[in-house]
């Protein structure tokens, strides 16, 4: 099993929980996280951090969110690892609350 950030990253990008993780499994794109599967051991410690809770187990991914576990894995070998948390988007508080923000993914 593994956690995935799902499209309520995307224009947000806040990086709370990359200092958690044990693993270093965060990777950084231009406009939000992704979570790199075959790195992450499932702690959980990343989950509450997330302030506009974007992070979920793979199990509790809802069905409109299942193509953000491919994106996560596809990116993550791609996007350089973040271990360090940087200040959000500047624009963050307007996209905290948007929904279907797939189509606006910077890759």
């Amino acid at each position: 099993m593994t956690h995935v950030v799902t499209e309520a990253c995307i224009k947000c990008k806040y990086t709370d929980c990359v200092e958690v993780c044990p693993v270093d499994c965060f990777h950084e794109g231009p406009n939000c996280l992704v979570i790199d599967p075959d790195e992450c051991i499932d702690c959980t410690l990343c989950v509450p951090e997330c302030p506009i809770d974007a992070i979920t187990t793979e199990e509790e991914l809802p069905p409109g969110q299942l193509v953000m576990l491919a994106l996560n894995a596809e990116l993550s070998k791609t996007w350089p690892v973040i271990v360090s948390q940087k200040e959000p988007l500047s624009d963050h508080e307007h996209w905290a609350g948007v929904s279907d923000k797939r189509d606006l993914l910077e890759r």
